[in-house]
């Protein structure tokens, strides 16, 4: 079988299409290459959805956090420090064994019953975790950036009788992404690396239709040799980074295109080490 038989084959083969059964023995370096990618569909899948998602909540979070108000200011200070001060990896376990706790019938509202059941597979379950832990985590970073933003752009914008929402969508929020995007871009990282924490968590794989590490944990238990599909692993991520940080790169330089060119603030990535 040829290397382009073989992405035929396996090359959408987590999303359940192409060959249905795992090649057994003699594996090929392309296999390995081809189906570790088919995983990266899924890695890239919780990394975008719940980035995205994770967005919105974590400005609504950060503007709550300054708040004036205990009312709004406590209940967004107590989810920002439940999903920062306890581990990503635990927070996976908690949340599948409470959503296995859930009725299998699923739950009445109102007369209507609705399945729960999908909340226990890794493309529901798994990324509504990784949503709430990156909103919480960037909730702080736009928090600071918000609290960062010069005393003078406000008192500017006083003077040209801007107030309330016109303030804060013209001048405060503009100004806090761009404050903010750098330390974003850091957490947009770590988003896509902390994919990977899905394989170990409780949430099953489908049909053998699992992300990357599946694929790269299954050719090292069948080659008993890790030193081929983990660098494998590695080398996607790698190039995942880099699409993130050109992509990224391309927003900052939207955001500070009103700032000269040498004060402009460069992206600089800092991974964290541990969560």
């Amino acid at each position: 079988m040829s290397c382009i038989d073989t992405i035929a084959d396996y090359g959408l083969r987590s999303l359940g299409l192409g060959e249905r059964l795992l090649p057994r023995t003699d594996f090929t370096l392309c296999q390995q290459f081809t189906l570790i990618g088919s995983g990266m569909i899924w890695n890239i899948y919780f990394g975008v959805l719940a980035l995205a998602a994770g967005f919105f909540l974590a400005n609504a979070l950060a503007v709550a956090k300054a708040a004036p108000s205990p009312i709004v200011r406590k209940p967004a200070e107590w989810f920002i420090f439940l999903f920062r001060g306890s581990p990503l990896f635990i927070q996976f376990f908690i949340a599948y064994e409470a959503l296995v706790m859930l009725p299998r019938a699923g739950i009445d509202l109102w007369g209507i019953t609705v399945e729960t059941a999908w909340l226990t597979r890794a493309w529901a379950g798994a990324l509504i975790v990784l949503f709430f832990n990156t909103a919480a985590y960037s909730a702080e970073i736009f928090h600071g950036a918000l609290m960062a933003i010069p005393r003078g752009d406000l008192e500017a914008a006083d003077a040209y009788g801007l107030s309330g929402w016109k303030k804060f969508r013209r001048i405060q929020w503009p100004t806090m992404l761009r404050l903010a995007w750098p330390a974003y871009t850091n957490e947009a990282i770590f988003l896509f690396h902390a994919t990977t924490l899905v394989f170990f968590s409780g949430f099953p794989a489908f049909q053998q239709r699992g992300d990357a590490l599946y694929y790269a944990n299954y050719f090292a238990d069948k080659t008993f040799n890790p030193f081929v599909p983990y660098p494998i692993v590695a080398f996607y991520f790698i190039c995942l980074t880099l699409l993130v940080i050109w992509l990224f790169g391309l927003m900052n330089r939207r955001l500070n295109r009103h700032v000269p060119q040498a004060r402009r603030p460069r992206l600089r990535v800092r991974p964290q080490i541990i969560r």
